[in-house]
């Protein structure tokens, strides 16, 4: 039986008694430690990274699959794809309880072994795919049903987790671990394996739009303006690119769409 620190007693006690100042002190000291955990793991990082991107190349999709905090973290990566970088349909979660379980507990929905490659089918996952299971404790029975069914049909498959030695790691060709220890609150893996989650998705989908050409410089040249802020900043882009004044940016802006449009018809 492999040792699963996400559920280990936490390092401090009597947690009700103490202060609020000694309780977000006493956090953020645990959180402190997360960035390093993940920089530990940037070569497995990398060597998902490269082996995604090659598959993308050629056609390839990145699928999350997870339940509770984990697939919600999934979903939030996954949704902030087209509308930063402007490229629909590559990056795809699904979550243990479906869209439901993004604001409510769906009870035992993570136990379903059977049900994480079934909510992939929709989406006729082949080769050039990557399932990436997201799963703290490296048990979630859905998580682990997604990874087994894609590594039998041959797609790319890897982990994030906070358990070394877990199932989930067994199970993947690239797994990427992160042992951040017991938690503030004991078992409560929304906190620092959160945390570190977040961070290596943050790197993993990045790294793959920095790859992809989706950014120039260190610009998202390539956002969806489909709102003020979003349409404000693309503005100020091509008044910077192209050296011209505001309303002439709008005009091109509102021509062609996307700054990537009017720098591709412009140069």
């Amino acid at each position: 039986m492999f040792r699963k620190i996400t559920e280990e007693a936490s390092l401090y006690d009597h947690l009700e008694r103490k202060s609020t100042s000694e309780i977000l002190v006493e956090i953020n000291r645990e959180d402190q430690q997360v960035a390093t955990v993940v920089k530990e793991a940037i070569p497995q990082i990398e060597c998902l990274v490269e082996n995604i991107f090659q598959r993308l190349k050629s056609g390839g999709r990145v699928f999350y699959v997870g339940a509770g905090t984990s697939g919600r973290l999934g979903v939030l990566d996954a949704s902030e794809i087209p509308p930063t970088y402007g490229l629909q349909d590559v990056f795809i979660a699904v979550i243990a309880g479906g869209d439901k379980a993004l604001r409510t507990a769906v009870e035992k929905a993570e136990d379903n072994e059977e049900a994480g490659w079934n909510d992939l089918l929709p989406y006729h996952p082949d080769v050039n795919d990557t399932v990436i299971g997201i799963a703290a404790s490296g048990t979630t029975p859905y998580v682990i049903g997604a990874l087994k069914a894609a590594r039998s049909h041959g797609l790319l498959t890897a982990c994030i987790t906070s358990n070394p030695d877990s199932p989930v790691t067994q199970l993947v060709d690239i797994p990427v671990v992160t042992v951040v220890g017991p938690e503030y609150v004991t078992g409560s893996s929304r906190m620092k394996s959160g945390t570190a989650t977040k961070l290596i998705l943050n790197m993993l989908s990045t790294a793959l739009m920095i790859k992809s050409g989706r950014v120039e410089g260190n610009r998202m040249v390539n956002l969806q303006p489909t709102n003020h802020k979003l349409t404000e900043r693309s503005i100020r882009m091509l008044m910077e690119k192209l050296n011209v004044p505001e309303e002439k940016a709008r005009q091109l802006l509102l021509k062609y769409g996307t700054v990537k449009a009017v720098l591709d018809n412009q140069r």
